[in-house]
């Protein structure tokens, strides 16, 4: 009964990046996180917090990030980034964007356009809803706290869009952490793991039917010691 139903919300999921203009119920936001926080921790420790933010609270974070951003105030997220993705990895960068910028008629040329698209993602994607993912400061250092917020967050997109609900994890929307850390009222405890942005998808904006393509079973992994 819920092998194919499972099926049906991990194949069926996309990031989503074009929202109504729809309020999300915070009764379905909490069910949602109640379903999310079933995922596994590193015993137990459930080192994820969440931050829900929605209306003014929001606009002042996009305000924000924007502004920032185009005066060329240095980003300022919280944990570590890779620099420079090559080989295999920058091809999948690649390969994604220009699902993105096809779909969106964007053109290689076009700097307004493409700014625009970058822009959507400081605010957001101009979605109803973000769920700002922090841990414990006290846990800082460690790699295995990130790990159990990528678990989290991975089984919040999921449960989310088993209620409808689309997402897209965002991590331009917290690269300007001072701002949301004011507006989100984010404890000096908590470090800002990521944001995902959260609401109905508006199933008319190009972007939302783009699919992206997976490695492949024989790609990623290796089996040792089997029969077969």
């Amino acid at each position: 009964m819920q092998g194919p139903f499972f099926d049906d919300v991990v194949l069926g999921r996309r990031s989503i990046r074009g929202f109504l203009d729809k309020p999300v119920p915070r009764s379905l936001i909490e069910e949602v996180l109640a379903l999310a926080m079933r995922a596994p921790s590193s015993l137990n420790t459930q080192p994820w917090n969440f931050s829900v933010v929605t209306g003014e609270p929001l606009a002042r974070i996009r305000q924000g990030n924007t502004e920032r951003m185009l005066a060329g105030v240095p980003e300022s997220r919280e944990f570590r980034k890779f620099e420079v993705y090559e080989g295999a990895h920058r091809e999948r960068q690649v390969e994604i964007a220009k699902q993105l910028f096809a779909v969106m008629d964007i053109a290689r040329e076009d700097k307004a356009k493409r700014q625009d698209w970058v822009l959507r993602g400081f605010r957001q994607f101009d979605a109803p809803v973000s769920v700002v993912v922090t841990y414990d400061r006290a846990l800082l250092g460690g790699d295995i706290a990130p790990f159990d917020c990528g678990a989290v967050t991975t089984a919040l997109v999921n449960a989310a869009w088993s209620r409808g609900l689309g997402c897209v994890i965002n991590s331009q929307g917290i690269m300007q952490s001072p701002v949301v850390r004011e507006h989100a009222q984010i404890a000096d405890d908590q470090v800002i793991m990521i944001c995902v942005a959260m609401g109905w998808p508006d199933e008319t904006f190009p972007a939302n039917s783009v699919v992206s393509r997976r490695k492949s079973v024989a790609e990623a992994a290796r089996f040792v010691g089997f029969d077969d």
